[in-house]
């Protein structure tokens, strides 16, 4: 007696739905890169709807848009900014300059006044004008 050997088929896992899976992972993982970025600069801009409170003595630096110099009110050339800001910090015992700059002035010249900060390693808040309400 021959018997014949049954023709088993072989498994097969169907690969449709995983193109679907993969292009939604995909996504995910793109949204999320973008999201979790830590070298995102945040940036206060010149407009806000809320405002913090302040603290009593702090150093305010004002450059008006003709490039005048004001520490508290009071005018200072830009060769003697760095030496007044350090004297007016020692003398409030902050670490921290509000600045107020026009709203006609470029980037460069807050990039002027922020490598100033830098050099003295103080915190520089850039203030904004309060809108709304």
């Amino acid at each position: 007696m021959k018997l014949k050997r049954r023709h088993k088929e072989g498994a097969e896992v169907s690969t449709e739905s995983l193109n679907d899976i993969m292009f939604f992972l995909l996504l995910f993982f793109l949204i999320i890169s973008t999201l979790a970025n830590p070298n995102v600069i945040k940036l206060n801009l010149p407009n806000s709807k809320q405002s913090d409170q302040q603290p009593a003595q702090q150093v305010v630096l004002e450059v008006t848009a003709d490039n005048q110099y004001l520490i508290n009110k009071t005018p200072v050339p830009l060769a003697q900014l760095e030496d007044a800001i350090k004297t007016e910090l020692a003398r409030t015992n902050s670490k921290t300059v509000l600045l107020r700059l026009d709203k006609s002035l470029t980037i460069q010249d807050l990039a002027d006044v922020m490598q100033i900060g830098y050099g003295l390693q103080v915190k520089m808040v850039l203030a904004t004008k309060l809108i709304g309400k």
